[in-house]
């Protein structure tokens, strides 16, 4: 029998699964119109920074399997988000785009994997430095809009 805890982030994760996907209406709107009309993609990207992040620490963490997927379908939808974005934006705004998820969604989350896979010993500190990371982006990400 599931231990409480994890029946409550279970319930957790299905309401977080909900709030990533709260973007699908808008999108599908920006595929029928074939435009991203005023639409920024700034929260998009920094959505998917953090969710790469907190899947990548899910996968580090002894138990962190709800983080790990949760996370990991937040990155999914995200990436299509930002995929979307950017085959719908002006060529101006698709370069911009394609610069800063290439910046923060390829670059940073790769040098965070980098250093915390070559460059930290111990699972306590890489948790620790992941954990910290994740945290001050997750703000940054609710910040975004």
């Amino acid at each position: 029998m599931a231990s409480l805890s994890f029946i409550i982030g279970i319930i957790g994760n299905l309401i977080s699964i909900l709030v990533f996907a709260s973007p699908i209406k808008t999108f599908w709107k920006v595929v029928k119109k074939k435009s991203i009309e005023n639409y920024k993609a700034v929260s998009y990207i920094t959505t998917l920074l953090s969710t790469s992040l907190w899947t990548f620490y899910g996968l580090l963490k002894p138990g962190g399997l709800l983080v790990a997927t949760v996370n990991g379908a937040g990155t999914i939808l995200q990436l299509i988000y930002v995929i979307l974005f950017i085959i719908y934006a002006p060529k101006d705004k698709k370069i911009k785009t394609a610069k800063l998820v290439a910046l923060l969604d390829v670059g940073f989350v790769g040098a965070v994997i980098v250093v915390t896979l070559f460059a930290m010993h111990g699972s306590n500190l890489r948790l620790t430095f992941v954990g910290i990371v994740c945290a001050r982006l997750t703000i940054g990400m609710y910040a975004s809009p």
